[in-house]
């Protein structure tokens, strides 16, 4: 099973959508709750959903080209191919703008990272949508 052409992208998927929805959660929390521990948690779910997002990109990548043998990309693969750019740029951005947070402690936090995180969640969540059609999850029997 994990020999199939495209069963690593769907194996690690879910460890990014994870963490990264985890990390908003608890820097939602972080926030309303003036809790340091909980802005921690926080980051390090971000640093390592942006770490699983890298080999989750290039794993997509490399299932489209062994799928799709060159083909040109249109309707939901191109949509989901740039909602999951769009995904894992959100989550990269979110990471830099709490590590750039950590490292400069006495700067005000910037106001547009939640509504970021927000938006990340539901570009996410379009993207396993989207994801779930191409790989026959979605399909009314």
């Amino acid at each position: 099973m994990l020999l199939a052409k495209h069963a690593q992208h769907v194996v690690l998927i879910h460890f990014p959508i994870a963490l990264f929805i985890i990390a908003v959660a608890f820097d939602l929390l972080a926030y309303r709750l003036r809790r340091q521990d909980y802005a921690a948690v926080a980051y390090y779910n971000l640093a390592a959903a942006a770490i699983f997002a890298v080999p989750t990109v290039l794993t997509g990548l490399l299932a489209r080209e062994l799928l799709m043998e060159h083909h040109r990309l249109k309707g939901i693969l191109l949509y989901h191919l740039l909602a999951a750019f769009g995904s894992a740029a959100v989550i990269l951005l979110s990471w830099w703008i709490h590590y750039q947070a950590r490292q400069h402690p006495s700067t005000p936090p910037v106001g547009w990272r939640i509504p970021l995180e927000f938006a990340g969640v539901l570009l996410l969540v379009l993207t396993g949508h989207l994801g779930g059609f191409l790989s026959g999850v979605n399909i009314a029997p």
